[in-house]
């Protein structure tokens, strides 16, 4: 069975989890302790799938505020044995009162050219993330958000333990931190930034979340909490307006799909780039699975180089549906994937990635399966780390800044900024189903543009490679660096690279002419979910990322 543990299968490595979980009546896997608790608390009362998924993610935008909040974005994939998939999507506009030249004018120069501010007021698009839970416990939960926001507002309230990693990115982030004194009061608590172990407390969260219980999640867009954020905004120099928020509205489609060795590998439409997962897969079934299992300096090589592709093709065609049409089912097709895979050079790395020729025409990740087969991928942000650095005001609010990282400032680009625009976004998750149709497996990974690779690596140790789920997981890491994120470009390529891997692989990807840089053994990055389940028992296995503080937990 895809995932589950073979006990005479040789191990490439050294692991850091001597096998994956089991359970049968339910499981969440997340990057913090306190988040898988709070999912598996919902299952364990009977909640299904989405009540867990929704009270785990509210639990993350408290107890991880430097990936997650209130203030960001969220996607998802839900899919079970009576509900057929769904994907939600749920990120916001630009401001409509914003202009581009008054965004070039507050851009950041450089050798390149002018590109958006990263942080601040102006970085800032609505946040998508309260009504795509709304939008979530609607269509597909059993219980309110009252109920299950029950958790994060105790977090919120009486404070939580900092984890080693929360501390660090807090101190990493304080000189953006402290520019907002609403931030400062926060996560700077007394000027000072906490240690490991500190218990960091956020009291005008804890109201919000409590407003929202009981007014709804439409107070956040059109009531007495959309105007405190507004006038917070306003106050600070941002651009964003009530008639941005009270316009904003969740959407809900049917999956993005291809196939993989026979496998249907679902993926979140656009605004996301979950496109370029699929489109990259559709090229590597060109290769042969005996090839690409051996995980050496070719098996990466091909891999790699299919991803450089599905990027120059992303950054070429991918836009906001609502601004123009973007060819997705093209680019995720079989015949568009042979025409890629023959452009693709099996002996040498390409320094620069052309899109195809066509005619006309810092996030945290969980997962959730609970008894019934009913599984949720769900992903959320604020973009970069603290997003855009602001509190609104005593709302307790971190707002994202997926403007300013998402966004081109240079006329032509498929990605120009536009007031009331959307980005295209970093943030996809993903879903398998086997051949009959039903889900087997649901996984994602926070990360940027890291996200499609890191995906890519776990379903083909998955699929080609016969690993374990946590095996898939901990396998050694590899990163094409820049990807589509506009701060990073232009930059010449580099394949970063886990040192576990070898050096004897790492010498022929140096061959094979990639610029490898080391990340030591486990420094590769992201945080990876997943969780498996056997269609015919019933029983669930599930693999966290020992690069994170997180696991996977099941009953």
């Amino acid at each position: 069975m895809l995932g589950f543990p073979d006990p005479i299968a040789a191990k490439a490595w050294p692991r850091r989890a001597a096998s994956p979980v089991m359970g049968k009546n339910g499981m969440v896997a997340a990057a913090h302790p306190l988040v898988v608790a709070t999912g598996l608390d919902v299952l364990r009362r009977g909640g299904n799938a989405v009540d867990a998924a929704v009270a785990a993610g509210l639990t993350a935008a408290v107890v991880m505020p430097e990936m997650c909040g209130l203030g960001g974005d969220l996607f998802a994939i839900v899919h079970g044995p009576d509900c057929p998939p769904v994907a939600i999507l749920g990120s916001g506009n630009a401001p409509m009162g914003a202009s581009l030249e008054g965004m070039r004018r507050a851009g950041v120069p450089t050798r390149s050219g002018i590109k958006m501010s990263l942080r601040g007021p102006l970085s800032i698009s609505v946040p998508g993330m309260v009504d795509a839970y709304d939008t979530l416990l609607n269509k597909m939960g059993t219980r309110s958000f009252a109920e299950l926001a029950d958790a994060a507002i105790g977090y919120a309230e009486g404070g939580y333990p900092l984890t080693a990693l929360g501390a660090a990115i807090i101190a990493g982030s304080a000189v953006n931190l402290v520019r907002h004194k609403d931030s400062a009061a926060v996560f700077l608590p007394g000027g000072a930034v906490p240690t490991v172990g500190a218990v960091l407390r956020q009291p005008g969260l804890a109201q919000t979340l409590r407003r929202l219980a009981t007014a709804g999640a439409a107070d956040f867009y059109q009531g007495e909490l959309a105007q405190r954020i507004i006038s917070a905004l306003a106050e600070a120099g941002g651009a964003l307006a009530l008639q941005d928020f009270a316009g904003y509205q969740t959407e809900v489609t049917a999956p993005l799909s291809t196939t993989y060795r026979g496998f249907s590998v679902m993926q979140t439409g656009l605004p996301s780039q979950g496109l370029i997962l699929l489109e990259a897969l559709n090229i590597l079934e060109n290769v042969g699975t005996e090839r690409l299992a051996k995980q050496d300096g070719t098996a990466i090589h091909y891999m790699a180089e299919a991803l450089k592709l599905a990027y120059a093709d992303r950054l070429a065609f991918a836009r906001d549906p609502q601004t123009g049409p973007s060819p997705v089912e093209t680019l995720i097709s079989k015949p568009w994937a042979v025409q890629r895979f023959a452009s693709l050079d099996p002996s040498h790395a390409q320094e620069e990635a052309l899109a195809g020729g066509l005619s006309d025409g810092d996030t945290t990740y969980l997962c959730v399966a609970d008894g019934q087969g009913l599984m949720v991928s769900l992903i959320q942000s604020v973009s970069s780390a603290f997003g855009s650095g602001i509190v609104a005001g005593d709302t307790g609010i971190l707002l994202n800044n997926r403007v300013g990282r998402g966004f081109s400032l240079q006329d032509g680009h498929t990605n120009l900024y536009s007031p009331g625009r959307k980005t295209i976004h970093t943030l996809n998750c993903y879903m398998v189903a086997d051949p009959q149709g039903t889900p087997i497996l649901t996984g994602g990974t926070p990360g940027g543009d890291g996200q499609p690779q890191w995906n890519l690596q776990v379903l083909s140790g998955l699929i080609d490679g016969g690993l374990d789920v946590q095996a898939a997981i901990e396998a050694p890491r590899w990163t094409v660096w820049p990807g589509t994120d506009p701060h990073d470009l232009p930059n010449p390529y580099e394949l970063r690279v886990e040192t576990r891997m070898g050096e004897g692989v790492i010498s022929d990807l140096e061959a094979l002419g990639h610029r490898v840089c080391r990340t030591g053994s486990w420094g590769g990055s992201g945080a990876a979910q997943a969780i498996v389940r056997d269609p015919v028992t019933g029983v669930l296995v599930g693999g966290s990322d020992p690069r994170v503080e997180g696991s996977a937990l099941g009953f």
